[in-house]
């Protein structure tokens, strides 16, 4: 989850050509968001269709985990530097990162079931569709669970580190049923916080990076709700 609280402004305008601007706003971050998914998919299934390239990437996998961590902590300052190229290399970057690194988990799931895969992105999709509009349109000011979700982020990298060791299937079942719920409240509160974002007459560029960093908010929200969901399936089919 990525924590940047861009600071409030005064709106201007009649209430129609706010909305109006606040949709059109709102499609733009959803479009890059599902370019970014898109582009980490092509990745995936070009690397887990590759054997040789599927086993370089699972021998590179804590690099890459690292990397998209660091890109993940980075990306909001380079978003908002006022420069449109580095923000969009920042985005662009990490779908590509999230690419390699799911590869080796969803060529295996492929390999074993490949309806299990497409299964999973369904039931993502629904499952962030659904949770993204309820916080578009709650009344609700859900700012105050902030702070909560990160506490919570953090304490599941830390289960997901230590289930390395441990090595046993039920905490991971575990972990990722309770990241499914979390990412899920998540994706609300984000869209809420996107949604504030949004000032009428914003110049060019300072919309271009609110957009690109709601995409890239929501797409690490997909994306982590959609490994953790295949994860489940995997398991559960497994049993």
């Amino acid at each position: 989850m990525a924590e940047y609280r861009y600071p409030n402004q005064t709106r201007a305008g009649t209430g129609v050509e706010i909305d109006a601007g606040l949709r059109s706003y709102m499609m733009g971050v959803y479009n890059y968001m599902a370019l970014g998914v898109a582009l980490t998919a092509v990745i995936t299934m070009a690397v887990a269709a590759n054997p040789a390239a599927l086993a370089a990437v699972y021998g590179l996998k804590w690099i890459f985990f690292i990397a998209a961590l660091g890109l993940g902590f980075f990306a909001p300052r380079l978003i908002f530097s006022g420069n449109t190229a580095l923000a969009h290399a920042a985005y662009w970057g990490y779908a590509a990162l999230w690419g390699l690194m799911i590869a080796p988990m969803v060529g295996h799931y492929l390999g074993v079931n490949p309806g299990m895969v497409f299964q999973a992105f369904l039931i993502t999709a629904v499952t962030f569709g659904a949770t993204s509009l309820a916080g578009y349109v709650t009344k609700r000011d859900l700012s105050g669970f902030g702070a909560f979700f990160m506490i919570a982020t953090i304490g599941i990298l830390i289960a997901i580190v230590a289930n390395i060791f441990i090595m046993s299937t039920m905490f991971s079942l575990l972990i990722s049923i309770v990241t499914v719920l979390i990412f899920a409240g998540i994706t609300a509160y984000e869209t809420q916080q996107i949604k504030e974002m949004y000032v009428e007459g914003d110049a060019e560029g300072v919309a271009k990076g609110k957009s690109i960093f709601g995409a890239f908010m929501l797409y690490g929200s997909f994306v982590t709700l959609f490994v953790h969901i295949l994860n489940i399936l995997g398991i559960m089919n497994r049993e």
